[in-house]
């Protein structure tokens, strides 16, 4: 049986990713700042609940110690995100980027260190970094598509980290499988729910990774149509 533990998972894309890996047959895990939306997810899903905020030690640290507990972990899935102040370039302060890389960059950084022993004893040891099209090169310089029309400097740079942490951290530990999964345009909280594609659609590149078994390629960035420029 193969045990996940999902960061930010009590809804959207974290969420929808629980619910399709259970049907795999996973063990999963939520893990959630907030006690109650987290319990509920979980119990909702037939899931377990673990609590965790990917900026804080301690917390993480817990959670180490409860999935330790109670029997391993073979997949993480580093999906907590937020998207910062929806306010012009340059009314982004430091203040925001600290709070923004705090989560979406160090919170990997964090939970990778903590988790890298556990995964260690396990025979096909998966961390998948939720990073997105925005952070892309190729992705925000192309005309044809939506990446390219949106500002959003302390969002897209952070993904950019995701990206790259996502290559090196697979470079480190060669044993490992990690590779960083963009959901695409995804109806969530985080934008509104403007996105054209559904949560299925969004987390089909993170599952296709989740569900790899130890198999495949290390350190690449794929959307749901397959490896995706840089």
């Amino acid at each position: 049986m193969t045990t996940t533990l999902i960061s930010g998972a009590n809804k959207g894309l974290g969420y929808e990713t629980a619910r399709r890996l259970i049907g795999e047959g996973h063990t999963v895990w939520i893990g959630a700042r907030d006690e109650t939306r987290g319990r509920a997810a979980a119990d909702a899903l037939g899931a377990r609940f673990v609590q965790l905020d990917v900026t804080d030690d301690t917390s993480v640290d817990a959670a180490v110690t409860t999935l330790t507990e109670a029997g391993g972990l073979d997949v993480l899935i580093n999906n907590a995100g937020i998207a910062g102040p929806y306010v012009d370039a340059l009314d982004q302060t430091a203040a925001d980027a600290e709070r923004v890389f705090g989560t979406n960059v160090i919170g990997i950084v964090r939970l990778t260190r903590a988790f890298a022993p556990l995964l260690s004893a396990s025979d096909a040891p998966t961390i998948v970094n939720v990073t997105s099209g925005l952070g892309s090169f190729g992705a925000v310089h192309d005309s044809s598509r939506i990446e390219s029309t949106i500002i959003a400097p302390l969002y897209t740079a952070s993904k950019s980290a995701v990206t790259m942490l996502t290559v090196q951290y697979a470079k480190a530990l060669p044993e490992f499988r990690i590779n960083a999964a963009d959901p695409g345009y995804t109806a969530t909280d985080l934008n509104g729910h403007s996105g054209p594609q559904s949560v299925t659609e969004g987390t089909d590149a993170v599952v296709e990774l989740a569900t790899r078994n130890g198999s495949g390629p290390t350190g690449t960035f794929i959307d749901r149509s397959g490896v995706a420029p840089f």
